[in-house]
């Protein structure tokens, strides 16, 4: 993507961030976030960051060719806790930031959703699978999933929804911010290496497709590049238990620091995830191309 006026809302987040500094060495990127869970230090000098909600009136919309919309309130018991303003931020903020840039001549929408509506699953998730929505924040992510087939046939915009599954990039990166809503390799690689036992639900036989936030970038740039209108998976289509990448970590930092298990105390826990990417990889070509065993080490080297 080259000399384009980009919007990024919860662009001071942690996709958000990565994205805008990638984007802005060859376009013109502008970063939105209330900073609920972003931080200005997140971005490079050449993004513009604005402090502004996407529930405002005036985003800087104007002239804007791409919007790529990662602004949410982005996990269960985030939205859990918040259920009114994580309705109103991740449904309303969403048509609002549509509607504006629409408003403005933008054609092109890029945004999160959620890989969490396919529940428990040990088979790669393809898109045309039932889902459903068993906590608000999946309520919320499916809403947007709707109202993006409203813009599309209403008015002819193509909207790509992205359900990413378990992005990671570790506190080296601009993942420290989110703190107890990082992904559970970041925290746990920053306990190890402090020497700390991370906390473990169950038995740690529960498995995620760890996903790198540098694949995710490419991804998400490729949807926009593409023009891509519908669901997309975005994953790696493999698979990790929580007792494996506790191993990997130890190995990496040369650590020998044992998990505590406990009884999982949640409700509503999905146990298994894994991606089915074939249909965004026959639609742009995008393959994961960063290992899990590669991110854990990149996410290790700033103990070292």
């Amino acid at each position: 993507m080259h000399d384009k006026r980009i919007l990024v809302t919860g662009g001071a987040g942690f996709i958000g961030s990565n994205l805008a500094n990638h984007l802005a060495a060859e376009n013109e990127v502008v970063a939105v976030d209330d900073l609920h869970l972003g931080t200005p230090e997140n971005l490079s000098s050449d993004v513009e960051f604005v402090d502004a909600s996407v529930l405002d009136d005036d985003l800087p919309t104007d002239g804007v060719d791409v919007l790529f919309h990662l602004a949410a309130y982005s996990s269960y018991t985030m939205a859990e806790k918040n259920k009114r303003e994580a309705t109103r931020v991740n449904v309303e903020g969403f048509v609002n930031a549509v509607e504006q840039a629409r408003e403005d001549g933008c054609d092109t929408v890029v945004y999160a959703s959620t890989s969490s509506i396919y529940g428990s699953r040990t088979e790669p998730s393809p898109e045309d699978m039932p889902v459903e929505a068993r906590t608000c924040y999946e309520a919320s992510k499916l809403a947007r999933e709707q109202y993006g087939d409203f813009f599309h046939h209403h008015y002819d915009m193509t909207l790509a929804g992205l359900r990413f599954f378990s992005v990671y990039q570790g506190y080296g990166g601009a993942e420290e911010h989110k703190g107890e809503y990082a992904n559970t390799v970041a925290q746990f690689a920053h306990k190890i290496a402090n020497g700390e036992s991370p906390e473990v639900f169950g038995d740690g036989t529960q498995t995620r497709d760890f996903t790198h936030v540098d694949d995710i970038v490419r991804g998400i740039e490729l949807a926009a590049e593409h023009e891509l209108q519908g669901i997309y998976n975005l994953g790696t289509g493999e698979a990790y238990d929580f007792n494996t990448m506790i191993r990997l970590i130890n190995e990496e930092l040369g650590t020998d620091v044992q998990p505590v298990y406990v009884e999982n105390p949640l409700d509503v826990y999905v146990h298994d995830t894994m991606a089915d990417a074939t249909k965004i990889r026959e639609a742009t070509g995008w393959e994961p191309e960063i290992s899990f065993e590669e991110g854990v080490s990149r996410l290790c080297e700033p103990y070292k």
